[in-house]
């Protein structure tokens, strides 16, 4: 029970966190101050400022309580203005006789504050008789008044010297130095996010098959550290798909010149079975070459543009009527996506081939999905087998035992298109088509 407290004590404070490097380096530099801070205003208001308002009321309490035993032992003859008179030139206290005048009957007008009520503790400490104070009416004054059989005296006393004023400036020196700091602080640490959030954004870009040119290291030293050795990887990336695809598209060249020198070979013989079975051979040989060929031809570079997908796919949809396919298309209005155009016309093309050889009908469907752009192909063919979805994928790999015999291509037309839609920051998942039936293929990328 513990442990399940302490791990979901644990997801709360991951969610609350800022999910940004800026909100949670923010967060470093914040929560140590407010720490601080809150330390030493509990210092300050506890061994300091607590203890000065306790002394400064004791003192009034106890002026006041003389001045009360000194009305009350006043010698005959003695004028109150004297008394009243040196009270205010030697403590500072301001004094007023009412006679025969009783204390409000309304409580004591005190805000909730603690000097108030420390005022209020001291009083009835040191004074006997009975007292009230107003400590709101007057901005400058607190008015104390005691009650005497004769009367009331009535004092009043500066706010000075009864709370410290020094709290309020010392409040607004701890939250201005702090907003100082704060702002400092952010301004050195968006200095230190950008080059990371740049190398992010270069490297999400470069998995979706985009180039940044201008980017170069920039920042702390580990930051630049990580840069150059992204731009390393980058550059081996493509100087490999560079070499590999020279590769493919030479031997593929390379054999076509003995293919068409067996086929001129083939020309020249007498009409026979063997003769036919060879012909098939060669032309079974020059598919696998266009295979290679195509393959060789998807990983060339290609800049990306801005696509619009319902024209891209208007575009398939005529090319694939002639073939005398029967094609349904829906598109989202006003969907685009950056890529490279090219590539992702041969990826659609090579699913929509696919289903229009084992399907009559074929559905195309394209929608923006959060952050993703889902182009889905469906037919109403066989379909395929759950455990040979991965396998569907695998180059010159053909499924005919759960598809259909004697089907032309050599096996790598989702091969391709998976590729495609790799580097492109997406990917490609089969399912069963709960509309038609046959073979779902779900294309997604990222916007």
């Amino acid at each position: 029970m513990a442990r399940l407290i302490q791990k979901l004590a644990g997801f709360q404070v991951k969610a609350l966190l800022p999910k940004r490097l800026f909100g949670r380096s923010l967060i470093i530099v914040i929560a140590p101050i407010v720490l601080m801070q809150a330390v030493i205003a509990y210092i300050f208001f506890e061994r300091h400022w607590d203890r000065v308002n306790r002394r400064l009321a004791r003192a009034v309490a106890s002026e006041i309580s003389l001045l009360v035993e000194t009305w009350q032992t006043l010698p005959a003859g003695v004028q109150f203005d004297t008394v009243a008179d040196r009270a205010a030139r030697t403590i500072n206290l301001e004094l007023a006789f009412l006679s025969d005048d009783k204390l409000p009957a309304e409580g004591l007008k005190t805000p909730f504050s603690v000097p108030a009520a420390t005022l209020e503790r001291e009083l009835a400490l040191r004074i006997a008789q009975p007292f009230w104070f107003d400590a709101i009416t007057y901005e400058d004054y607190v008015d104390i008044r005691v009650q005497l059989p004769e009367g009331v005296l009535r004092v009043l006393a500066p706010r000075s010297r009864i709370t410290s004023e020094t709290a309020h400036i010392f409040i607004l020196w701890m939250i201005g130095s702090s907003l100082v700091l704060l702002a400092i602080a952010t301004i050195f640490l968006r200095n230190q996010v950008r080059p990371i959030a740049a190398l992010a954004e270069a490297a999400e870009g470069f998995g979706k098959g985009r180039q940044f040119p201008n980017f170069k290291p920039a920042g702390a030293e580990e930051v630049r550290r990580a840069s150059s050795a992204f731009i390393e990887m980058r550059d081996r990336i493509q100087r490999q798909i560079q070499q590999r695809t020279a590769m493919l598209a030479g031997v593929s060249h390379d054999l076509r010149t003995p293919i068409t020198r067996m086929k001129l070979q083939l020309a020249m013989l007498p009409d026979s079975e063997e003769k036919e079975d060879f012909a098939a051979d060669l032309t079974e040989m020059e598919r696998m070459l266009e295979g290679y060929l195509a393959f060789a031809r998807g990983q060339q570079a290609e800049s990306v543009t801005n696509v619009d997908i319902a024209q891209l796919l208007d575009e398939i949809k005529t090319e694939a009527l002639r073939h005398g396919a029967k094609i349904d298309i829906s598109v989202t209005d006003g969907l685009h996506l950056q890529v490279r155009r090219v590539a992702l016309k041969r990826c659609i093309v090579n699913l929509v081939e696919n289903a229009c050889s084992f399907g009559r009908n074929v559905r195309i469907r394209a929608e923006r999905r959060d952050a993703l752009v889902e182009v889905t192909v469906e037919d109403d063919g066989p379909g395929l087998a759950e455990a040979d979805y991965d396998a569907a994928f695998r180059p010159f790999h053909r499924l005919d035992e759960s598809r259909n015999q004697d089907r032309p291509g050599v096996g790598l037309g989702l091969a391709i298109a998976r590729d495609v839609a790799r580097s492109h920051g997406g990917d490609i998942v089969l399912s069963r088509s709960a509309a038609l039936g046959g073979l779902r293929a779900r294309l997604w990328l990222p916007v």
